[in-house]
């Protein structure tokens, strides 16, 4: 299932999954949306607050039911992530959500619901969130999200590439994000599948030792070593948090020694994901992985057009 592409007069709705926000976060993203001719419409729960969440997981998991199914919104996007999606699986009919046929972006805790999603057939879009455009971001990052909203090429001519890490060329679904939720999923009703498929990953806030404890889990049960090609991002400030005490090393260096000796084509410093500047990048879909340029090419459209 794909979505449809939005068109100017579509309603975009802000909700949260996972972490709560500040209302004035979402300013820049509605002003983004607006100016490409879209309207927007914050879900009832989605400025809560309950702690570490953003409200109840009985009333975000309604606020997303809501978003997927209500007859005058368009487009799903999440405000930020941070900590919560999976909490909402008891409160969520994922095959319902899936079949509304909505663009669905987020990122973060928000791969959660992109691999359900995604199991269910729909294809989602691991993206930039409110709260992420609410800082300045290279116009590249900015024309990357308005392109996949209307189903076109969502990688910018003036993006960077990526840096080969271990040559070749690969084709496959385009699945993955961010390591800490990939690694949860095994084992619940929602797994990493990265069989065939392109595998993205990145992380953020993660100490060294553990970057080599999630690659090396994802090795064990033969999840990694089954991926077609392989997509690494960044892994936001976890250099510093190494610590020369106890054998600390910076984390690319983890991820040659963990990834590198599968001979599957990797890149590695991919724009996506935590960095400060990055792709939206569409899941579920085919695309080619070029690991000798660097690059991601999608195969086919994300959307279905519009009426």
């Amino acid at each position: 299932m794909k979505p449809r592409a939005l068109r100017r007069g579509d309603t975009i709705a802000l909700v949260s999954p996972a972490s709560p926000l500040a209302g004035d976060s979402l300013d820049v993203v509605q002003q983004i949306l607006h100016d490409e001719g879209y309207d927007t419409v914050i879900a009832p729960h989605a400025l809560e607050r309950a702690a570490y969440l953003a409200g109840s997981d009985a009333d975000r998991a309604a606020d997303l039911t809501w978003a997927f199914t209500d007859p005058q919104i368009d487009a799903v996007l999440c405000t930020r992530g941070g900590y919560g999606a999976a909490r909402l699986f008891p409160h969520l009919d994922i095959p319902k959500l899936a079949a509304s046929g909505r663009i669905f972006l987020g990122f973060s805790d928000i791969t959660t619901l992109h691999l359900a999603l995604n199991h269910a057939g729909l294809a989602t879009v691991h993206a930039p969130m409110g709260i992420t455009l609410s800082a300045p971001r290279a116009p590249w990052v900015i024309d990357s999200f308005r392109a996949v909203l209307k189903g076109e090429d969502p990688i910018p001519s003036d993006a960077p590439p990526g840096v080969p890490m271990v040559g070749g060329h690969a084709e496959g679904i385009v699945t993955g994000g961010c390591l800490c939720l990939l690694t949860d999923s095994i084992g619940t009703p929602y797994p990493l599948n990265a069989e065939g498929k392109i595998l993205l990953i990145e992380d953020v806030d993660e100490n060294p030792h553990r970057i080599d404890a999630m690659l090396t889990h994802l090795r064990n049960v033969g999840i990694l070593q089954s991926a077609a090609g392989i997509v690494i991002g960044e892994m936001t400030r976890t250099d510093e948090k190494v610590d020369a005490s106890i054998g600390g090393r910076p984390w690319r260096e983890i991820v040659q020694e963990r990834v590198a000796n599968l001979g599957i084509p990797t890149i590695i410093d991919y724009p996506f994901g935590h960095a400060k500047q990055m792709l939206s990048l569409p899941l579920g879909i085919r695309a080619r992985l070029d690991a000798d340029a660097g690059t991601l090419t999608y195969l086919e459209p994300l959307c279905e057009a519009s009426a």
